[in-house]
């Protein structure tokens, strides 16, 4: 048995409402020994544009011609009687409450400028109803529509309210979307770059020793292959975590965590340049994943460095060390600056900028400059701090 969430039951009641108060102004009418059928009229376009289900609305029906109908029907009724000499036309509950529905629909829904102009459809029909029953301006027809007023800035003002609360929602869901865009791009980018900088660099390799050391060219082109099938395998993940359906998705584990720092490490080494990974016993895989995944691109983005600037490196060390509660990262090479590569695919200094504001959201430090600051030795160290809290 489903039950009735708090949203269905105000809606319930208030359709109980507006047909009850429609009877009642109906019973009204036929009281005053006055014709129905006007009244009928309105209420029945009123209550159509209120009541109609959204699901089953045509397309043509727009909440503009919705709020805007029932409004001038109402107005020309009301215009209608004013001139006639007979009985005193009708108003009621159920009017009003239409009317004033329409209002809040126009105020809240309506395009600007449109919402505008409905609203004042809306709510000068609502004022004129005192004056069709009492055909004055002055008396019982002044205080129903101070009344009136009341009611109709109670009604524009919540309407105008939640039209901005929908309007700061819309922002925020599409601000998070394009953050969200820009992440993905930036680690699509990041993974993409390390692999296809390698397959640069280990193609240039083979090309030189196609000529000199044929024989040994098989391990460079498998690592080529590697290469190539570890990027696409990269976009396949990235884009995965934008479709999380089929039976791979629940067994995909997360990418760039410290566990995969060294397969990353051991595909990095090749015969012209030795890595090593020191990872220091304390340092806990429990520790949270956007940190880990942090640590991870800190890693990746060095490494990609390395082969981007560093060629003649010779060495390549990777620290991962926890003195205290932080998670402290380091990576540093022997190269003199010495490289091959074309310019176009030295970089433009960007990833540092992304590394930076990365480990600084976590509350991190990032510093990256010559070893020669810090023990004389040549090459390029790059050291990155995280707390390491839960």
């Amino acid at each position: 048995m489903r039950s009735t969430s708090p949203r269905g039951c105000v809606r319930g009641f208030g359709v109980g409402f507006l047909l009850a108060a429609s009877v009642y102004d109906l019973l009204v009418a036929h009281g005053l020994h006055t014709t129905v059928w006007p009244t009928v009229t309105v209420l029945l376009v009123g209550l159509a544009a209120v009541l109609w289900p959204a699901g089953h609305r045509p397309l043509w029906l727009t909440p503009t011609l919705r709020t805007a109908a029932p409004a001038v029907v109402s107005a020309l009724y009301t215009a209608a009687v004013l001139p006639a000499d007979r009985a005193e036309a009708p108003f009621g509950p159920g009017e009003v409450a239409v009317l004033l529905s329409l209002l809040f629909v126009a105020v809240r829904h309506c395009p600007w400028p449109w919402a505008l102009v409905c609203g004042v459809l809306d709510a000068v029909a609502l004022l004129l109803l005192p004056v069709r029953h009492y055909r004055s301006l002055q008396g019982e027809v002044l205080a129903f529509a101070l009344i009136g007023l009341v009611l109709v800035g109670l009604t524009a003002g919540l309407a105008a309210y939640l039209r901005s609360l929908d309007y700061r929602r819309t922002v925020a869901v599409s601000e998070t979307r394009r953050a969200e865009r820009v992440a993905i791009a930036a680690d699509l980018h990041d993974f993409v770059a390390h692999h296809v900088t390698g397959i640069l660099v280990q193609t240039q390799m083979a090309r030189m020793m196609a000529d000199r050391q044929p024989q040994d060219l098989d391990p460079v082109l498998a690592g080529i292959e590697r290469a190539a099938t570890e990027a696409l395998a990269s976009m396949r993940r990235t884009v995965g975590v934008l479709r999380d359906t089929g039976p791979e998705s629940a067994d995909r584990r997360p990418v760039g965590d410290l566990a995969a720092v060294t397969d990353l490490v051991d595909g990095f080494a090749s015969p012209a340049q030795r890595t090593v990974l020191h990872r220091d016993p304390a340092v806990s895989d429990d520790l949270p994943h956007e940190v880990q995944a942090a640590a991870f691109r800190v890693v990746q983005e060095a490494l990609t460095n390395v082969r981007r600037h560093a060629g003649d490196a010779t060495e390549v060390a990777v620290r991962l060390a926890c003195p205290g509660d932080r998670l402290e990262v380091t990576v540093t090479d022997d190269g003199r600056g010495g490289t091959q590569l074309p310019e176009a695919a030295h970089g433009g200094g960007f990833g540092l900028v992304g590394l930076t504001e990365r480990v600084t959201a976590l509350g991190g430090e990032l510093r990256a400059g010559p070893r020669g600051g810090v023990d004389g030795g040549a090459g390029w160290q790059v050291t990155a701090v995280f707390p390491a809290g839960k």
